[in-house]
């Protein structure tokens, strides 16, 4: 009978030949950081209409449904970028875009 390779082991390797999923799941996590974040700091309705959409150069962009919105979050841009990262453990994001 074969052996078999535990699946854990299986994804790391994968992961290491492969930067683009390895950045992929990187970035999923930013992501998923940054709504519990915003979960925190804004009250349901304000929630609502803000979703974290994609990481590039450091740069977190966020959908928000009205230019409110938007100025909410530039106000509080630097105290958001910061539990980002301490969220994260490292100093992934450094700023945010807004799309409102």
């Amino acid at each position: 009978m074969g052996s078999f390779t535990p699946i854990g082991d299986t994804l790391h390797g994968k992961m290491q030949k492969d930067s683009t999923l390895a950045g992929q799941l990187e970035s999923q996590e930013v992501l998923d950081a940054a709504q519990a974040v915003f979960d925190s700091i804004f009250d349901e309705k304000m929630r609502m209409h803000i979703k974290p959409l994609f990481l590039k150069n450091r740069t977190l962009t966020v959908t928000c449904s009205s230019s409110a919105v938007a100025q909410e979050i530039r106000l509080n841009q630097s105290s958001i970028v910061k539990k980002i990262n301490k969220a994260l453990g490292k100093a992934e994001v450094d700023r945010i875009r807004y799309l409102a």
